[in-house]
């Protein structure tokens, strides 16, 4: 299931989810981290604001995080919480936030692995009490529960233009 499938991050949510990126930015020496869903859509990002794909990164950390939890099962576990890859110069560390979200930590030199570890975890906790509280939030319903129609967009804009 995605995460998109039954949940709306509200600019309140977002906000606090950006917050306690950036402690956690802070806090490990991270550079950049991406809060994405499983299914590879890009939630949130804080850090560095360079030229970075992230929807393929989203979406390739998404796959290979599914492609370990399945490596999990076949070992008798029921997932794999975290994944490291370690380059040259940058080096990423992959953790499960909940059943539906993870946290992307892109870091270098300037920090280690455990401090991304140690932070990306009390990151998690947190963010994973904020998609908590949003997801037991009552869903909208009715007209304004599901994106407009064409038609319905430009009989909006005509009623303005009038």
């Amino acid at each position: 299931m995605s995460l998109h499938d039954n949940l709306a991050i509200h600019e309140e949510d977002a906000q606090r989810i950006n917050g306690v990126l950036l402690h956690f930015l802070g806090e490990s020496g991270a550079m950049e981290a991406l809060l994405i869903d499983r299914s590879g859509q890009l939630l949130a990002r804080g850090g560095a604001s360079r030229s970075l794909d992230t929807v393929s990164l989203s979406a390739l950390a998404a796959g290979a995080f599914s492609s370990t939890a399945a490596m999990a099962r076949l070992l008798g576990e029921t997932e794999f919480t975290m994944l490291f890859h370690q380059g040259v110069k940058e080096s990423i560390h992959v953790a499960a936030v909940d059943e539906h979200a993870i946290l992307l930590a892109i870091f270098d030199s300037r920090t280690t692995v455990g401090m991304v570890r140690l932070f990306a975890k009390e990151a998690g906790t947190a963010i994973g009490a904020i998609l908590a509280e949003t997801r037991s939030r009552p869903q909208r319903t009715g007209a304004l529960a599901a994106p407009l129609h064409k038609d319905e967009v430009q009989s909006s804009l005509r009623e303005r233009s009038v």
